[in-house]
Order: C-alpha cells, then structure tokens, then sequence
C-alpha cells in the first residue's frame, strides 16, 4: 500500500483517523500502532516478523544500555558498568548492521567474492524488507542516544532516563505508518513527548491536510508524469541515444527523484500533523543550491544529519584526524547505504570528492574578478551539473553501462545512429511538466523582489478569509486533478521504496 493508492486515500486513512480521534486518549498509541503494523504488512507480509522482531530486540537493548548507565541513587560520576555497556551497545550495533549486510548487500558481496576468487557460491534470493534501511537507522540512533545521554530535559524542567520502558511507545516510534517506509529519519527525542500527549488543534490537522495534498500532487502529478518518460529513454541502450536526448533524460531523473521523494516526505509530514507529530522538513530547495556542500545541506537532511551525528562527528569531524578522509568515509557510507550496487559506492564517493575539493578550496579567492551575479550563476550551474551526472551513477546501477550513458551526453559514446529523436518524446504535454516542476523547485517567495515575494508569502500563509478561501480552493482542484492521474495512471511506486 503507497500513499498515492486509491484504497490508501479512500479507505485505509478515513478508517484511521476516524478510530484514533473517537478511541479514549490511553488507547490510541495501540490503535495507531497495529494500523501501522496492517500498513506495513500490505506491503510486505513476509517481513513483518522481520520489523516486529527487530523493535522487540532493539528495545530491549535500550532498556539493558539505560539499566548498565544507572547510577546508585544519590550518587555522581560515571556510569556504573561502562565496559559492559559499550559492549552492549556494540552487540546492537552488530546485530543491526548485520541485519543490513545480509538483506542488502549479501548477493552483492557473494557475486563480488565469486568474480575474485573465480568462485560459484550460489547467490540467495533475498527479498529486501520494505523501509528496513529507515527504521534500522532509527533503532541505531535511539540506542546511540540512550548510549550517550543518561537523562533528558523534559517541558516542566524536570528530567528523566531518555529509555523509554514503554514498548508501546518504542514501537510505534518505529513504525509509525507516515515515515515507516521512506522516512524522514525522526529522532526519538524529538517525537517523545507527542507519543505521551500528542496534541491536535484544528489548525495543525489543517495544515497536514495541506501539505499531504501538495505532496500527493507532487508524486502523482509530477514525478510519475516525468518518470514515464524518463524511464522509456533510460531504456533505450546508450549506442542508440542522441546527446540531446541523454540529457533530457538525465534532467527528467533529476527532477523526477526530488518530486518523488519530496513529494513523499510531504505526504509523511503532512499525515504525521494530523495525528499530532511534527516531524522535521527533509527538503529545502536542493536544485538551488550553489555548491555541492550546500545541496547535501538542502537534500534528505535526515539522512545527511543522521551521518553527521553518528558517523562523521565520531570519526573526528573537522577537530580530529583527517578530515577529508572522514568526509570520504561517510559518502562512501552514504553510497553503500542506498544500495548493493557499485553505481550507489561511485555516486557516493562522487559526491564526496566535490566535498574534498570544495572544502580544499574554501577561503581562497579566485585569481581574477567576477561580478557577483556571474560568480553566482556559474557556481549553481557547476553545483547542478554534478548533481545531475551524480544521479545518472544512481540511476543505472549497472556502472559500465551508467559511464557508457555518460559519455553519450558529452558526444563520446553514441555509434551515430540513433534509434528515437528528442521530439519523439519531448511533446507540448511533458514540456508543460517539465515548466511547472522547474518553477516548483524554486522559492519564489525569497527570490522575487519584494511585492511579488510578498503576495506569495501571503497566499500561503496569511489568515485573511480572502487569501484562506483562494487556497483552499487551490488546494481542492489540486487534489482533484491528483485523483484523476491516480485513476488514469498505472502503479508506480516511490523510488525510496528499494532503500
């Protein structure tokens, strides 16, 4: 079940916000619970004694971690048993990266160990769990947290073992339906207090309604359209392409992922106000970024802030060792976590080594003047262009073939003929798209001077009942039309959805 499916929108959320608003406040955290449990199994049966195992595990070793870091009552200093609980915290970690290793990476490492050592090790048929790279990396990071913080500051001031020993709460913190499969990567510590006293006000409701409307037009309006297209060129074998049309479908992909995925993490966020979360934004305007640093500050920023917290920062950060070597580590490790296949490892190291050069080159002024608007357009052109080479690596995981379509958008790959023209594909309709996703990608309310910025500001947020009917009109024949696609299209999943 995806969010853009009819019996999702039709049947699956109506039943449940109608039964977590009229169950008694102690029942809900159950009742959201097991729908999130029957959500997850829709989608993948087979491994919900996988998700449910994992949450029984993972819980219990916050609570062993939590007990080994207890000091005796009325005592100071450090924890009581610190050997015992590193290695406690080091068996989780094993058992959680493991899990990893042989549902994500085991064909991969068997077919590399085959084609080394000229070996014919079978590779197992291993179906991977839907959302287990997002709801393993919250496990780890809640048991990290529990590691490193003995306590936590609560509203009232007052603190308290930042463990929980609720399982209830452990466990819908999970897998939580809105962020179960493709995220955001939330924290525990900042969905805690929600878990215990989520609150619902009219407006909140009102704005996940919003913004799971926005989010929704996203995926089905824009990201399927241009993925239609996109994945019939991608089809095509490199020899057979033109350079125009290599780079129209390297720039479909490029804005068919950010609509994809944003459009999920709208939809995520949106669902989670109306149940009383608030969870962190994950996009920020990535496509406009001006270096490749920046874009990794803009894009999946869950996942960027999950590396830097619990990968990068203990490797060093920029206070200890090398620190373009700790910058290498974790976009290889961003790479690896994305995929089992050497495309995902290139375009990880791809964007680390622009991470190197970039922070090689900060503070040192160019050898000649350039106005300011030039420098700038001419640092976001350089920034796009990586970005968009970068995912031609994540599109095609085959990496021959992904460097075989590379070349052809540089005019050093194709044979001369070329089986489809650009006009084959590039009709009145996908141009009309491809508009509408290039002026979405853009905060026109900051870059606009200032009436038009302040007209745009105020149609978005302004309680003014002309300025709120105009929107929720909007907002309807948005919602509307995303229907009409969702009737008229065929399934298409999210692409974090393989993650």
């Amino acid at each position: 079940m995806v969010f853009s499916s009819v019996i999702f929108l039709c049947i699956f959320l109506p039943a449940v916000l109608l039964g977590y608003n009229i169950l008694p406040k102690k029942a809900r955290n159950i009742f959201l619970l097991v729908a999130s449990l029957c959500f997850y199994a829709c989608g993948g049966p087979k491994h919900l004694i996988y998700l449910i195992s994992s949450v029984i595990v993972n819980f219990i070793f916050g609570i062993v971690i939590a007990k080994l870091s207890a000091k005796p009552s009325g005592t100071s200093g450090e924890v009581c048993h610190p050997r015992a609980q590193k290695i406690a915290l080091f068996a989780a970690m094993v058992l959680n990266i493991g899990s990893l290793l042989y549902f994500k990476y085991s064909g991969m490492l068997i077919e590399t160990w085959n084609g080394i050592f000229k070996k014919n090790t079978p590779i197992p048929d291993i179906i991977l769990p839907l959302g287990i790279s997002f709801y393993t990396f919250q496990c780890m990071s809640y048991l990290i947290d529990v590691y490193r913080r003995e306590n936590t500051l609560l509203p009232d001031g007052s603190t308290e073992s930042f463990a929980t020993h609720s399982f209830t709460e452990f466990a819908l913190y999970i897998t939580m339906f809105p962020q179960l499969l493709q995220g955001p990567i939330i924290r525990f510590g900042d969905v805690r207090e929600a878990l215990r006293r989520p609150v619902i006000t009219v407006d909140s409701f009102t704005e996940g309604i919003e913004r799971f409307i926005i989010g929704l037009a996203k995926k089905v309006v824009i990201a399927n359209t241009l993925g239609e297209v996109c994945d019939r060129i991608f089809l095509i074998a490199p020899d057979d392409l033109s350079v125009p049309l290599a780079w129209l479908g390297a720039v479909l992909y490029t804005l068919q992922i950010f609509f994809d995925f944003a459009g999920y993490t709208d939809m995520a966020i949106g669902l989670g106000k109306m149940f009383g979360f608030s969870f962190a934004e994950n996009f920020n305007y990535p496509y406009i970024s001006r270096s490749v640093t920046e874009f990794w500050r803009r894009w999946h920023i869950s996942l960027s802030s999950w590396f830097r917290d619990y990968l990068y920062i203990p490797l060093g950060g920029n206070r200890r060792g090398n620190v373009y070597l700790n910058l290498l580590i974790v976009f290889l490790a961003t790479g690896i976590w994305h995929g089992a296949a050497w495309g995902f490892l290139v375009w990880g190291l791809w964007h680390g080594v622009f991470m190197l050069i970039e922070r090689f080159m900060r503070g040192r002024k160019a050898p000649f003047d350039i106005p300011a608007a030039l420098a700038s357009f001419l640092k976001w052109s350089y920034t796009i262009l990586a970005v968009t080479l970068g995912w031609v690596l994540f599109k095609i995981e085959d990496l021959p073939e992904a460097l075989s379509y590379i070349k052809v958008m540089f005019g050093l790959g194709s044979g001369g003929y070329t089986a489809f023209s650009v006009g084959f594909f590039l009709n009145a309709r996908l141009v009309f798209f491809l508009v509408i996703a290039v002026i979405a990608c853009v905060p026109w309310a900051q870059v606009l001077p200032v009436k038009p910025a302040s007209f745009i500001a105020q149609f978005s947020n302004s309680d003014r009942p002309s300025f709120r009917t105009a929107r929720y009109i909007c907002l309807i024949l948005l919602l509307v039309v995303s229907f009409i696609f969702i009737v008229n299209s065929t399934y298409s999943p999210f692409i974090y959805f393989r993650f």
